[in-house]
C-alpha cells in the first residue's frame, strides 16, 4: 500500500481566482467559504475570488486566503475520493497550519483565525524593516552558507536541490546576490515580498503569534505532521507551539523534511492549495515519488481519477 503525505502550499501560491470554480461547483467547498467569512468577519472569499490582486497580495489576506483554499481542497479531494487515506501531513512555512488542522491539532476556525493574524504580525513587522528576499538558482548548501555569513543575510528557506531562498536587510540582500553569482550561482533573483521572512527581522511578530497560540485548543495530531523547523514530526501540544513561534524566524527545511518522509518510506505526495510549487520541489528531489495536486476542479478530477486508479 503506498503510504501518502498531504502537503499544503505557502505564502506566495496566492492567486486571484484561486478557490472560484471550486466554490462554484461544488456546494461543500462554498460551505467552507461561508464557514470562514463568518469566522473572520469578512469576506475572505471575495478576495480570494476576485481580488484585486494588491489586495490578496495583502500577507494579513494571502496566508488566511491560501490556508483556506488549502483546506478547501483537502475537504472536497476527501468527498471525491472517499477512500481516500493519508499518513502524515506537511506545510510550507503558514502551510504547516493546515498540515497541523487537517492531523487534527487545532480546529478549522482557531487555525485560520491564527493564521489570519500570523499574517496581520508579520506585516507589521515587515512594516518596521527594511527587509527582502532572494532566490538563489543552482548553488549548493555550502557556498549559500559561505555567502550568507559573508553578506549578513540567513537561510529562509532549503526548497529542493538548486533552489534556496535567503532573507534579510534589504541592502544586504543585493550584495548577496552579487556574492552568490561569483560563488557559481546560475541566478540570484530578488523576490517581490514585503519584508525578511524566515528572519531575525520578523523577531517582533514572535511574542504577538506566541500569545495568540495560548489562547486556542491544540491538540496532538492524529498523524505526523512535519516541523519546517526540525524537518522531523512534531510532538505534542507545547512543542507544536514553541515550533510554530520558532518557524517565524528560523530556515524552512522543506528538501530535508521530504527526504525525512521519503526515508519513512513515504511514496504519493499530493499538493493541496493553489499553485504547483511543492509539487516541482518534490519531482526535484525524488522523481520516482507519485506527485498529485489539487488546485482547481480540473486537477481535484485527475487527482481523484488517480486515486481511483
Amino acid at each position: 500500500m503506498s503510504k501518502t503525505v498531504l502537503m499544503f502550499a505557502g505564502q506566495g501560491a496566492q492567486a486571484v481566482g484561486m478557490g472560484r470554480d471550486l466554490a462554484s461547483a461544488l456546494p461543500a467547498a462554498k460551505n467552507w467559504f461561508d464557514r470562514a467569512n463568518a469566522a473572520l468577519g469578512y469576506d475572505l472569499a471575495a478576495i480570494c475570488f476576485g481580488g484585486p490582486e494588491p489586495e490578496l497580495t495583502k500577507t494579513e489576506n494571502a496566508q488566511p486566503g491560501i490556508f483556506l483554499v488549502s483546506w478547501v481542497a483537502f475537504q472536497v479531494l476527501k468527498e471525491q475520493a472517499p477512500g481516500l487515506a493519508f499518513h502524515a501531513t506537511a506545510g510550507l512555512s503558514l502551510g504547516e497550519f493546515t498540515a497541523l488542522t487537517a492531523a487534527g491539532a487545532m480546529s478549522f476556525e482557531d487555525g485560520l483565525r491564527v493564521v489570519r493574524q500570523r499574517g496581520r504580525f508579520m506585516q507589521e513587522a515587515c512594516e518596521v524593516t527594511e527587509g527582502g528576499m532572494a532566490a538563489l538558482i543552482g548553488i549548493e548548501e555550502i557556498a549559500a552558507r559561505e555567502v550568507c555569513a559573508q553578506a549578513g543575510v540567513v537561510l529562509a528557506n532549503l526548497n529542493c536541490p538548486g533552489q534556496i531562498v535567503i532573507s534579510g536587510a534589504a541592502d544586504k540582500i543585493a550584495a548577496a546576490c552579487d556574492l552568490a553569482k561569483g560563488k557559481g550561482a546560475k541566478r540570484a533573483l530578488p523576490l517581490t515580498v514585503a519584508g525578511a521572512y524566515h528572519s531575525p527581522l520578523m523577531s517582533s511578530a514572535q511574542p504577538k503569534l506566541e500569545a495568540e497560540l495560548a489562547r486556542i485548543e491544540v491538540c496532538t495530531p492524529v498523524v505526523p505532521v512535519i516541523s519546517n523547523v526540525t524537518a522531523v514530526p512534531h510532538e505534542g501540544p507545547d512543542a507544536i507551539r514553541a515550533r510554530l513561534v520558532e518557524q517565524v524566524t528560523a530556515s524552512v527545511l522543506w528538501e530535508a523534511s521530504m527526504r525525512y518522509l521519503l526515508s519513512e518510506g513515504f511514496t504519493r505526495f499530493i499538493e493541496l492549495g493553489p499553485g504547483t510549487a511543492l509539487s516541482g520541489f518534490m519531482k526535484r528531489i525524488d522523481k520516482s515519488a507519485q506527485v498529485l495536486n489539487v488546485a482547481d476542479l480540473a486537477s481535484l478530477e485527475a487527482t481523484a481519477k488517480a486515486l481511483a486508479g
